[in-house]
């Protein structure tokens, strides 16, 4: 019996995922065990493994769609099974361009498919207007970058269909979104071969009466690449730098970002840094404790004194947290994330230390529960850039959290040791941004000054 396979449902939080790439196709064989497709939700990828075995019948999706989570993604079974009440309704991504045709008596002519037609001018309603377009037909043109206005529409009262998009690709009336935008608002032309990416039309390449030799045109550099020259080339965002993008510039837009800097003595830390090596060295110590895991310690004591901090602001009131739920700033090749660990007040250095570690780890793997990667998850945050010898900088707060502490390096400075000596001592700097919305300044100061005092006389036990 054929099983359907659906796009998982990755944390709570999480209502649809980007299918990024097909490990197997339609008529494959298909093991237990085997991987069926790689998808990713806005800031963690994950791959689909085959729970049964048998041939792949259908794939009800392309790459590159957005798929929502639960959904029918595809379908496996035994090769000639009927598999139309699995389907649904729903057409299989590959047949999905080509609606079946109705069944016509044996002594009529057959009749003959719309010819298909691209335009190289706009029709005055596509510019004046929107046009009815199908979703998968929708999909399509933003992945081939195909003006809409340029598309003659076959399907029914007067609806763009998918094969209307292959059409317009196949005719060479790709265009960047830059030419597709002024295009359609000049009424400028496009040659049928652009200089773009696989004669891709240009902005420059408007008006032009006839196209640019192929081989002239720039090699691809992947399909991520909107457009290129000879000294630049134009890349889409990725998923999670979407994100980043639109939350760092929410943080700014919609709160009252202030940063205070401050120095702490960074001995003692130091010292109990040595400790913790010198214990794992002789085996007493299974997890490698690290300066900022110490400071992490500190934050977590700091904040159960300064409650007002441990808070999230919600525009007309303020949720205060009585466990502190920890976020850390973890730099993948996919960019930044900040996991959240929970009751991390609950741990000892030990733990605090594993699950840090665990979460940093899950990132970087991409394996990360989306759930721990939202703001609100996490009650207060902490960026470390100290290892990359930052000496100063202004840290973004993760909303709706009321602050963030930004770490930096280590570097000697004099202090007074008393009797009239003065010594060179490592400090190290703190970085605190909080939103004047929800904390006071004085408060701010005195939080980020009981940070340095934690640090300069923490008391740990390793156990």
């Amino acid at each position: 019996m054929a099983s359907v396979v659906i796009m998982p449902k990755q944390g709570q939080s999480v209502e649809s995922c980007i299918l990024t790439e097909f490990k197997k196709n339609k008529g494959d064989k298909v093991a237990v065990g085997d991987i069926l497709f790689a998808y990713e939700t806005d800031k963690a990828s994950f791959e689909e493994e085959s729970k049964v075995e048998g041939t792949v019948l259908a794939v009800l999706y392309n790459e590159g769609d957005e798929i929502p989570v639960l959904a029918n993604v595809m379908i496996i079974g035994q090769e000639g099974e009927n598999i139309d009440d699995l389907l649904g309704g729903a057409q299989p991504a590959a047949e999905a361009a080509a609606p079946a045709a109705e069944a016509a008596p044996a002594a009529e002519k057959p009749v003959a498919a719309p010819e298909i037609t691209v335009h190289q001018s706009a029709p005055a309603a596509a510019v004046e207007g929107k046009r009815a377009i199908s979703p998968r037909a929708k999909a399509l043109a933003e992945k081939l970058n195909i003006n809409l206005a340029y598309v003659t529409a076959t399907g029914p009262e007067g609806r763009i269909i998918e094969r209307d998009i292959e059409a317009a690709a196949a005719s060479g009336a790709r265009q960047t979104p830059l030419a597709a935008k002024i295009a359609a608002e000049t009424g400028a032309t496009a040659p049928a071969q652009g200089s773009g990416l696989a004669g891709m039309a240009r902005a420059c390449d408007l008006g032009k009466a006839a196209a640019a030799p192929a081989a002239a045109a720039p090699a691809a550099k992947g399909k991520d690449v909107l457009e290129c020259g000879d000294d630049f080339e134009v890349r889409k965002l990725t998923n999670i730098r979407k994100v980043i993008a639109k939350s760092m510039y929410a943080s700014l837009q919609n709160s009252a970002q202030l940063t205070h800097h401050l120095s702490a003595d960074a001995r003692r830390i130091q010292a109990l840094r040595k400790q913790a090596k010198k214990l794992m060295e002789e085996g007493k110590l299974d997890v490698n404790i690290t300066l900022n895991d110490f400071i992490c310690l500190a934050v977590i004591r700091a904040l159960k004194k300064f409650p007002n901090v441990n808070t999230h602001f919600l525009g007309d009131s303020i949720k205060y947290f009585n466990k502190v739920h920890l976020g850390l700033a973890v730099d993948t090749e996919r960019g930044l994330m900040v996991p959240c660990v929970k009751n991390a007040d609950d741990l000892s250095i030990v733990g605090l230390s594993r699950q840090l570690k665990q979460v940093a780890d899950a990132c970087k793997k991409g394996s990360i529960n989306p759930d721990i990667l939202s703001p609100e998850a996490a009650t207060f945050t902490v960026s470390n850039l100290g290892n990359y010898g930052v000496e100063i900088f202004t840290p973004i707060i993760n909303l709706p959290q009321s602050a963030i502490l930004g770490v930096n390096t280590i570097v000697p400075r004099p202090k007074d040791l008393g009797g009239g000596v003065y010594a060179f001592v490592p400090h190290i700097g703190l970085s605190l941004t909080y939103d004047h919305r929800s904390i006071d300044g004085g408060e701010a100061t005195r939080f980020l000054k009981q940070i340095a005092t934690e640090l300069e006389t923490l008391e740990v036990v390793f156990e």
